[in-house]
């Protein structure tokens, strides 16, 4: 099927944009919270469920209207509706436990119906048995989502509450195995990399909101500039990888690896985003503070790593030795850090280490 190159980012995209960075922010501050000096293992589990129903909305949204998205008032419609949804979906969660999410799935279950509505009418309205595969395949996973996350939210119990987790690990999953399909209709590749970088912006911006602290009256010294050093190498390091490296005029993709790449990319962001506020923390396990920064780093590279195969031929030969030295970049910037585990040793590594890997992402233009 003959696909067009490129297609325009719509204003209603945007505007349904703004419900994700608050969602992003509200994500976030799960995982904000330490007791005994650590983040406990049960915000970190809900913050992974909540950021992965949101984020797979996200993305089988943004396939759709890649595909088939017309700015029609149906299309509109969808996307007022869903956003309500969100919004609700965004106040009703917390980090104390899995009980406290029924409201979530519930909403969630509505948001899967909604979602799936819009690839029932492709369904009817298809007159070719590709589009009418692609449309069948994701009602049926959106279906699953629907029903495992109603039992979720309508009986209170354990088993529910499990039984909702695994529909929302299948409908996270299923969309890698579509291929078979949608390789018939690609998607159009421009267009879905300039909305995963909005994406991604906006979680930067989110990092941007948690390092102001350090730039107020009181706090402002060399070490707030070093932080923001860090921020703005790391964001260096995505646009070189999404702006530069990559070829926008991919044809025949299906987008998968583009898409559960950058949830590595969302996830390293978000927990660099908390690290940077416990480094300055008194009661924070520095040791645990480190390794959330250090592990948010390697997520992160880890995403722009995958992109490789997504480059202009001429930047696809990547060396083996670069990649070598990333990765030792980060054994080293960890270990110091470990060792000397005082807030300024901490911010001035990681500023080093994180401009050292911008830099030879850079260089790879330059080659």
């Amino acid at each position: 099927m003959k696909v067009p190159l490129t297609k325009r980012v719509s204003m209603i995209e945007l505007f349904y944009d703004l419900v994700f960075a608050y969602m992003i922010s509200q994500a976030t501050s799960l995982i904000h919270h330490l007791h005994h000096g650590l983040v406990s293992p049960m915000s970190f589990v809900i913050f992974t469920i909540v950021v992965i129903v949101f984020i797979n909305s996200w993305m089988i949204q943004s396939v759709f209207t890649n595909r088939y998205g017309q700015s029609s008032w149906t299309d509109t419609t969808f996307y007022f509706v869903n956003m309500v949804i969100l919004l609700y979906m965004t106040n009703s969660f917390d980090n104390t436990s899995l009980a406290n999410l029924t409201s979530f799935f519930l909403a969630a279950s509505l948001l899967s119906i909604s979602l799936l509505l819009q690839y029932l009418i492709i369904f009817f309205k298809a007159k070719n048995q590709i589009d009418k595969n692609i449309a069948k395949a994701f009602c049926e996973i959106l279906l699953i989502r629907a029903i495992f996350l109603l039992i979720g939210g309508l009986f209170n119990q354990s088993w529910a509450q499990i039984i909702a987790i695994i529909g929302i690990i299948i409908s996270w999953i299923l969309p890698a195995f579509t291929g078979r399909y949608t390789r018939e209709h690609p998607i159009i590749f421009s267009h879905l990399l300039e909305r995963l970088t909005l994406l991604i912006i906006i979680t930067f911006g989110e990092t941007i909101i948690g390092i102001s602290e350090y730039f107020k009256p009181g706090t402002f010294s060399v070490m707030s500039i070093l932080i923001f050093i860090t921020v703005a190498a790391l964001f260096f390091a995505y646009i070189t990888e999404f702006d530069h490296l990559i070829e926008e005029k991919r044809t025949n993709e299906t987008g998968n690896t583009l898409i559960y790449l950058h949830y590595l990319i969302l996830f390293g962001l978000s927990l660099i985003t908390v690290s940077l506020k416990f480094i300055s923390e008194e009661e924070a396990n520095i040791t645990f503070a480190v390794s959330c920064l250090y592990g948010g780093m390697l997520l992160f590279y880890c995403g722009l790593v995958i992109a490789k195969r997504y480059n202009q031929l001429r930047y696809q030969n990547v060396k083996i030795s670069g990649l070598v030295m990333m990765l030792l970049a980060l054994i080293l910037g960890y270990a110091i850090s470990l060792c000397f585990p005082s807030f300024e040793v901490i911010v001035v590594v990681a500023a080093i280490v994180s401009l050292l890997n911008a830099a030879m992402r850079i260089r790879l233009l330059y080659l």
